[in-house]
């Protein structure tokens, strides 16, 4: 097991009920004026915001308004909302919706922290990111874990990049879970999400070489209850315990225990990061659609590693590791085609793209060719212009 550390400062309140408890919660962060950042205004039709504001007025608590976040979101918006925040005299940045929201409110906050660097200036690494303003969380889909997570991802639409930061100024002090919230979510939000939980789990289980058996039990025991109650969802969206379930491995997924001993490798999730950065593709679509594929193109550097995800989270009892390893990637493959996600970029929409757009796919995933992705092998832009090609 290799060292590593462990910190949780996100406060969780988890169930039915639990907006009422925004004021509160944002009282004992020492805080008095609420940015409140949200999306569409689905939030306001179903009566959420109102919610959350009733109980901040509740405890004395001041609030403005921001919405309008979009999936993949904007660099420009969050910077707008920066200046807004700043007019206000916002002390705690409160994001109402799913990751797209709760990585803008991280943008916002990390500006608003810092009025003499720009947000693009952070997100690129050209100034260092040392203070924050906190952030609360009030979750309505189980999907991204930014809710728990150190990390947070921004598309800068004038350059055409979409890159993701880890710091733990991006830790949330609160979040407010309640999964009744996702009862009337659009099933591709559903079915999107299922996605990206189990890619979080996985993209830290697939490092071979390093003991952590506890860690893997974590982590199998997340995927497979993702992908269980994942189904049982969307059979039935008002299913409680399947989505109460749900929602709690959307948030252990992405809050960092299950790389404990042993780390994280996000390749795939930076090919992915490509095709919605240059066509806008909804995230979890873009993870389904090249996973196997990236799988395929490194199972044999990491076979044993592979055998093992396909007997401890697929039940395949086949006794070769090459085969076990081959069966679980079909597995899984079959699996998101049977909650109709696509496992290939025709099934994306993306159709036979040429040699010149798989190579500005790659260049983007691997920074121009100046990073090397994944922990099984060091993967260049000319690999990954392999994976895209196996992924058509």
């Amino acid at each position: 097991m290799d060292n590593f550390e462990f910190c949780l400062p996100t406060r969780v309140v988890f169930g039915k009920g639990s907006v009422s408890a925004a004021g509160r919660l944002v009282k004992d962060a020492g805080c008095k004026k609420v940015f409140i950042v949200y999306g569409s205004e689905r939030v306001k039709k179903d009566g959420l915001l109102s919610a959350v504001e009733r109980s901040l007025i509740e405890s004395g608590i001041s609030y403005e308004e921001f919405g309008g976040v979009k999936p993949n979101p904007l660099l420009s918006h969050a910077e707008l909302g920066v200046k807004k925040a700043r007019d206000f005299g916002a002390d705690l940045i409160l994001g109402v919706g799913g990751g797209s929201v709760i990585d803008t409110a991280k943008g916002i906050a990390h500006g608003l922290a810092n009025p003499d660097v720009t947000i693009w200036d952070i997100w690129t690494k050209k100034a260092p990111l040392l203070r924050s303003t906190p952030v609360g969380a009030v979750l309505t889909i189980p999907a991204a874990g930014s809710e728990m997570s150190d990390s947070a991802v921004l598309t800068n639409e004038e350059t055409g990049q979409k890159f993701g930061i880890n710091s733990e100024f991006n830790r949330c002090v609160f979040a407010i879970e309640d999964p009744s919230l996702a009862e009337t979510l659009p099933e591709w939000q559903i079915k999107n999400g299922i996605v990206d939980i189990m890619m979080h789990t996985m993209e830290r289980y697939f490092i071979s070489g390093i003991n952590a058996q506890l860690t893997d039990c974590i982590a199998e025991g997340v995927l497979k209850t993702a992908r269980d109650s994942g189904r049982a969802v969307l059979r039935d969206p008002k299913d409680a315990d399947a989505m109460a379930e749900l929602w709690w491995c959307s948030s252990l997924s992405h809050n960092n225990l299950t790389e404990c001993g042993r780390g994280k490798d996000f390749s795939v999730h930076k090919i992915g990061m490509a095709l919605s950065a240059l066509f806008d593709y909804t995230h979890g679509a873009t993870l389904s659609a090249v996973w196997a594929s990236w799988a395929r193109y490194l199972y044999k550097d990491c076979t044993g590693r592979f055998a093992k995800y396909a007997r401890n989270v697929w039940g395949i009892s086949e006794d070769d590791d090459e085969k076990a390893a081959l069966a679980g990637i079909e597995a899984t493959e079959a699996f998101y085609r049977s909650i109709g996600m696509p496992a290939s970029l025709h099934e994306l929409g993306l159709e036979d793209p040429d040699d010149e757009t798989l190579m500005k796919l790659a260049m983007h995933a691997t920074m121009n060719d100046t990073v090397k992705l994944s922990r099984i092998r060091p993967l260049t832009a000319s690999d990954v212009v392999e994976i895209y090609r196996m992924a058509r």
